[in-house]
């Protein structure tokens, strides 16, 4: 694995980086700012170029410019030194394509020839798709077709989610990348599995002896998942009206989540060991029918109401949404992974859109003190937990029981923190651009992966089609419907509250004293 190795030996090889979609939102606010950042870190070879591919004209020149601007932007690292500069952007090209012309395609084989004979390149190219789904395997296709896969050296292609919008459109492109591209050159990105909490999570669990014996049903109780967001649909009601949060982040980013908290520790620390312990994750995920589902399962979506402040819609009347949609834009579920060490442990997870806090936090709540004993006395102790805190601060922390300082035996939760620097950190497409470049597919998703995830969204999503009265709604602002509650507190736990920017050392007593309480009741 890339994170284990010596910083010396992960440079990235020679290639050339083709990137569809040159012009488009992703390309400016996450990949170029991410090579500038993986330049600065020297974290190239020495000959490495850049092709930028998109519809619009552009000459090399003009396209520098516009790199340049996304850099001054949204960049990490700010430019300090000119002929630095220089040196960086004079490896960037620019062709026009259209997506459907075979003759462009040949044109760009031809340019990539060029360059790379110039450059004294071996022939190793990473193409990145980031572009509309529904041109995934149009493009690969003509990749082949035009003879840009062929020669010497690797070929890596590097695709977006969407990966599909169910299991059978999902197969079906699969089914087109594999005429195409070996399965193990192909990289399906997750821009959740680049951040550096969820990657720790891996760490965390087994660089430590001390989690190994309580990772399990006997000592945990539930496993909390919250992907919140204060923001609504924005400028993308015509993707999210196909999507919604079950899609949007379900499928994906949550589950992936669950399989890092979840799965066994691999046989060894190789890239297909762990992604084959992630995958039993998933086929050991209990799959509801179609009268389990809205027991198990909330969707919302979010009305009118104050957000930080401010009077904001409902998400019917934003821009570009169909005023009778049923798009949730909340979820809520409880999850069951059926296997020997959880077996009986439920997993909640949620999203939303809309919400009074913007957090990524995984909770694992251990389980209580027996009653009756030491300091439970009444029952009233409040549980152990490890907070995993992926976005916005990074960090984690170990809740403990404590004496409130100068009390006769009053406790109190107290909090044992460790704070990542974020501003230091690399971005998440930095990390994952560069395991592609050096063929690191550990935080990538393997197809069997996207298959079995979709298997078990698909029924759910059929499930909200047929009956569209189960919908329900949340004040924009708020922390979601009561029923999202009520999952919980049918098994006597409550969700435990996100802290957003707030440290929890300084937050944790007022906080979650109050939650404590509500657990003791």
């Amino acid at each position: 694995m890339a994170m284990l190795e010596p910083e010396e030996n992960r440079k990235a090889p020679e290639h050339t980086f083709v990137l569809f979609g040159a012009t488009g939102d992703l390309a400016k606010r996450k990949l170029y700012p991410a090579i500038y950042s993986l330049y600065r870190r020297n974290l190239f070879a020495d000959r490495w170029l850049v092709l930028g591919v998109a519809r619009r004209p552009h000459t090399d020149e003009s396209f520098q410019a516009e790199i340049r601007k996304s850099i001054e932007m949204y960049g990490r690292m700010t430019i300090t030194d000119e002929e630095d500069w220089a040196n960086f952007v004079l490896r960037f090209h620019y062709q026009s394509v259209h997506v459907d012309s075979d003759d462009d395609f040949t044109a760009m084989n031809n340019t990539i020839i060029s360059l790379e004979q110039k450059e004294s390149l071996p022939g190793n190219r990473v193409f990145y798709l980031a572009m509309a789904p529904e041109f995934f395997g149009e493009a690969a296709l003509r990749l082949k077709k035009c003879g840009l896969l062929a020669g010497s050296g690797f070929k890596r292609l590097i695709i977006e989610k969407p990966f599909g919008h169910d299991h059978a459109s999902a197969q079906q492109l699969n089914d087109q990348l594999r005429q195409v591209f070996e399965e193990d050159q192909i990289y399906r990105i997750d821009h959740y599995l680049g951040k550096e909490m969820v990657q720790n999570i891996e760490v965390l669990r087994f660089a430590n002896s001390i989690f190994e014996p309580i990772w399990d049903n006997r000592s945990i109780a539930n496993v909390q998942i919250t992907s919140s967001e204060t923001v609504g649909v924005e400028d993308r009601a015509g993707y999210y009206e196909q999507s919604g949060a079950l899609r949007d982040m379900v499928q994906n980013h949550i589950l992936q989540m669950v399989m890092m908290i979840a799965m066994e520790p691999p046989s060894r620390l190789k890239t297909e060991a762990i992604r084959d312990e992630k995958v039993k994750v998933l086929r050991s995920l209990r799959r509801y029918k179609p009268e389990e589902v809205l027991e198990h399962v909330v969707h919302a979506q979010y009305s009118q109401g104050v957000n930080g402040g401010k009077e904001v819609p409902g998400y019917t009347d934003e821009p570009g949404v169909d005023k009778s949609s049923q798009t949730e834009t909340f979820i809520a579920a409880e999850l069951f992974i059926d296997n020997f060490r959880w077996a009986g442990v439920p997993f909640y997870i949620r999203t939303g859109k809309r919400m009074d806090t913007k957090a990524t936090e995984i909770v694992i709540q251990f389980k209580d003190m027996p009653e009756h004993l030491y300091f439970n006395h009444n029952g009233g102790l409040g549980p152990n937990l490890l907070v995993i805190r992926v976005n916005p601060v990074e960090g984690m922390y170990l809740q403990l029981n404590a004496k409130r300082p100068g009390s006769d035996g009053s406790v109190i939760p107290v909090a044992m923190e460790f704070s990542q620097e974020s501003d230091v950190t690399p971005e998440a497409y930095e990390r994952l651009l560069h395991d592609t470049m050096r063929g690191d597919s550990t935080f990538f998703t393997r197809w069997d992966e996207v298959s079995l995830a979709w298997k078990f969204v698909d029924p759910l999503a059929e499930t909200f089609r047929n009956q569209t009265d189960s919908m329900e709604s949340y004040a924009a602002g708020s922390s979601g419907p009561l029923s999202a509650d009520e999952l919980l507190k049918k098994r006597g736990f409550q969700w435990w509250p996100v802290f957003g920017q707030e440290m929890p050392a300084l937050a944790m007593e007022h906080k979650f004293a109050r939650t404590v309480e509500g657990h003791r009741s």
